[in-house]
């Protein structure tokens, strides 16, 4: 076991850290991309607080296209696109986009069913009040399901954690590169098991900590 982690722990240590780059990161710009697609989808439904009917289909439809590319289609699918925005195709930061641009409509999507959780009576209640399709949004829909726009971070988290692991078949770093150049080509299983032990415990880390967040935001709970 010494032996083991004098040889590969720096390696280990660094694909960790190149792992959690990619994930926070990539989670971070698909909020910022899939967050307001998300409220765009809630609001301007039929019976939304600004009612588009046309304008939500189409645009729904748009996010299910998206969603429906697998994620190592579209990896090779926008390189191009990838060297233009970050120069080069290959890295860590050159899997960000692809990690942001496939997560960001299953993002809007998450979104989109937290706050069509929230009672129609509270918007109602606001309306009533007066408040604008702004405060609604932002002081309504979005404080209310914070709780379950937490339970959705973390699902969205460990998803694009399953994605660097593919993204690091291809040359992008971290742990899932480690698992194929060490464990698979190499045919050194001891760094594979490292590797999948290491994501199975990244993976327990992320649901624990939003778990207890959740909880601890649910008006319900206190």
């Amino acid at each position: 076991m010494a032996e083991f982690f004098n040889e590969y722990g720096a390696l280990l240590w660094e694909g960790t850290l190149e792992t959690l780059y990619m994930t926070l990161f990539a989670t971070l710009f698909a909020y910022v991309l899939g967050l307001p697609m998300g409220v765009l989808l809630t609001v301007t439904k039929a019976g939304g607080v600004a009612p588009a009917p046309r304008f939500n289909a189409v645009f729904g439809w748009l996010v299910n296209l998206l969603r429906s590319l697998p994620f190592i289609i579209l990896m090779f699918f926008i390189i191009p696109f990838t060297r233009l925005l970050v120069g080069t195709s290959i890295g860590a930061t050159a899997a960000l986009v692809p990690l942001t641009l496939s997560a960001a409509p299953f993002i809007a999507r998450m979104v989109e069913q937290s706050l069509e959780e929230i009672d129609t009576g509270v918007i109602e209640a606001a309306q009533c009040m007066g408040a604008t399709r702004w405060q609604i949004v932002t002081r309504v829909l979005l404080v209310e399901s914070v709780p379950s726009l937490l339970r959705g971070l973390s699902i969205s988290l460990i998803t694009i954690l399953g994605y660097t692991a593919i993204t690091g078949s291809v040359g992008a770093g971290g742990l899932g590169n480690l698992a194929f150049r060490f464990g698979y080509q190499r045919y050194q299983k001891p760094v594979m098991y490292a590797t999948v032990l290491l994501l199975i415990l990244l993976v327990c880390v992320i649901q624990i900590i939003f778990d207890l967040a959740a909880r601890k935001a649910d008006k319900r709970t206190r």
